[in-house]
């Protein structure tokens, strides 16, 4: 094996190159594995000895400040790893295993995020999206799993509105994972008592116009994130529910008022990242060429609620009687597949079987 230092740069640099958003060391009982996370794949890239293994993952830990001699606790770390086009932000987590320690690096390059029409795969949710920044007041909501480009979503219209609005944005995440000059940022850091609730607090005495919440966690934040923006605030934020429809009764979970949901909440959207199909191969499981050289791999399908279908969904909500249509996720997806946008294989991945 090659100085430790050189191969775990090589492994970054490697997975940068390969555009991968994680990198997977797992250790096993005689030997570990490097997979690289690209897109929704998990691809397998190298095998080291166990010794090579341990070496290179006390190397990333003493790197991101963490304890090298605590091996029994997941340890969270982070740092700048200069390359040779850019400087890219790591973020490392450790878990012990019955193999001894595995690591997962979030890679977080300083990518330029594109716009929003760049973004959707329908260009009318994203246009319905950037028109909501024209509130100067409300609680706009993105629902998604882990990994679906909510944040990607929630930057692309940070970078529109510091174009077209005269706005002091302040962002609270855990972590910041997009780094902006122009918006002030602050990350959530829990053993310095900088929770959600007490950093959104804090923000709110700092006259923002425009608050960018990383996501709602507990009932404290719901409730100051529902009080930010009936008091002028206009506040994006992120929760984990299936759907859109979900975002409502989520925060009434919270113990959110139903009242003060109808006032305050603009719109909620429901995204997914689809696959799209390869010009070059017609599937998502194309060359390394493809991969590589292809501009736009994945797009956002959005289910948008807002409007009339809004309060339809508040009314339901309360149990009384709603009748009403909007593009939900599956039909979205379906409508994708028919044109021949999205590989099929999205559909099994992202659609709940259940009626229309």
């Amino acid at each position: 094996m090659e100085n430790i230092e050189t191969y775990s740069r090589n492994i970054i640099n490697e997975a940068y190159m390969a555009r991968a958003s994680d990198i997977h060391i797992v250790p096993r009982e005689r030997d570990a594995f490097i997979h690289f996370r690209i897109g929704h794949a998990l691809v397998k890239k190298r095998v080291l000895k166990k010794e090579e293994c341990v070496r290179l993952i006390s190397h990333f830990k003493f790197l991101s400040a963490m304890d090298i001699g605590e091996r029994r606790k997941p340890q969270n770390g982070s740092l700048s790893l200069p390359l040779p086009t850019e400087t890219v932000h790591l973020r490392m987590s450790t878990l012990p295993t019955m193999n001894d320690e595995s690591l997962v690096i979030r890679l977080l390059p300083k990518r330029q995020i594109p716009p929003l029409d760049k973004l959707s795969l329908f260009p009318g949710a994203g246009a319905a999206l950037l028109s909501f920044l024209k509130h100067s007041h409300g609680l706009l909501l993105f629902t998604g799993p882990t990994g679906s480009g909510k944040t990607t979503t929630l930057y692309s219209l940070v970078n529109y509105a510091k174009r077209h609005f005269n706005r002091r944005i302040v962002t609270l995440e855990d972590p910041v994972e997009t780094r902006d000059e122009d918006v002030l940022q602050v990350q959530v850091n829990e053993k310095a008592g900088v929770t959600y609730s007490t950093g959104l607090k804090a923000i709110l005495r700092h006259d923002p116009d425009m608050i960018i919440l990383g996501e709602i966690r507990d009932a404290e934040t719901a409730e100051i994130a529902v009080r930010a923006a009936m008091t002028g605030h206009l506040v994006l934020s992120s929760l984990h529910t299936r759907d859109a429809k979900g975002a409502i009764y989520r925060l009434l979970e919270f113990g959110v008022n139903m009242t003060e949901i109808e006032q305050t909440v603009i719109a909620i959207a429901a995204q997914r990242l689809v696959d799209l199909t390869c010009p070059f191969c017609k599937t998502d499981n194309c060359s390394v060429y493809c991969s590589l050289y292809r501009q736009t791999r994945r797009a956002g399908i959005y289910e948008l609620l807002y409007g009339k279908n809004l309060t339809q969904c508040f009314q339901e909500a309360k149990g009384e009687h709603a009748n009403f249509q909007y593009q939900t996720l599956r039909r979205l997806i379906r409508k994708g597949i028919a044109l021949g946008y999205v590989t099929t294989d999205n559909y099994d991945r992202w659609v709940y079987h259940e009626a229309d």
